[in-house]
């Protein structure tokens, strides 16, 4: 049994087009990484024709989705009543996708589930962290 959560998302890009292209995206939870969330869009949805993976903490999203929440690169709020708006920020430019709100509650109660909010902590292998920091064991 897999103890990664992924889930698959229609995400929609904003484009200055009034159309909204659809794009597939994976949302994916680790408890090896408690405190993060990542989201991959495949080759053929990005400009630079490679996978582009996202990484940023599951409290931003859970936050943005009742309310604006981030300063960096990543940032989530809600929009109208069934949608989130993640905002990725690069040296390219801004990327926009829409993606339906149940869908991302969907996929952060099952995340929640296998580890609860405040119980991260639990679940961080220190040694192994400070092993990588200091390169190799001591």
């Amino acid at each position: 049994m897999s103890t990664v959560i992924q889930q698959s998302v229609q995400a929609r890009m904003v484009a200055s087009a009034p159309r909204m292209e659809t794009l597939p995206a994976t949302l994916k939870y680790d408890p090896k990484d408690p405190f993060a969330v990542r989201m991959a869009f495949p080759a053929p949805a990005t400009l630079e024709g490679t996978e582009v993976s996202w990484e940023f903490s599951r409290e931003l999203l859970a936050a943005g989705m009742d309310g604006p929440a981030g300063v960096g690169d990543v940032r989530v709020r809600p929009f109208g009543y069934d949608r989130t708006v993640l905002e990725f920020h690069a040296a390219e430019g801004i990327a926009m996708v829409h993606v339906r709100t149940a869908e991302l509650r969907r996929f952060l109660e099952r995340a929640q589930g296998m580890v609860p909010v405040g119980d991260e902590h639990r679940f961080l292998d220190l040694d192994r962290g400070l092993t990588d920091l200091l390169g190799g064991p001591c």
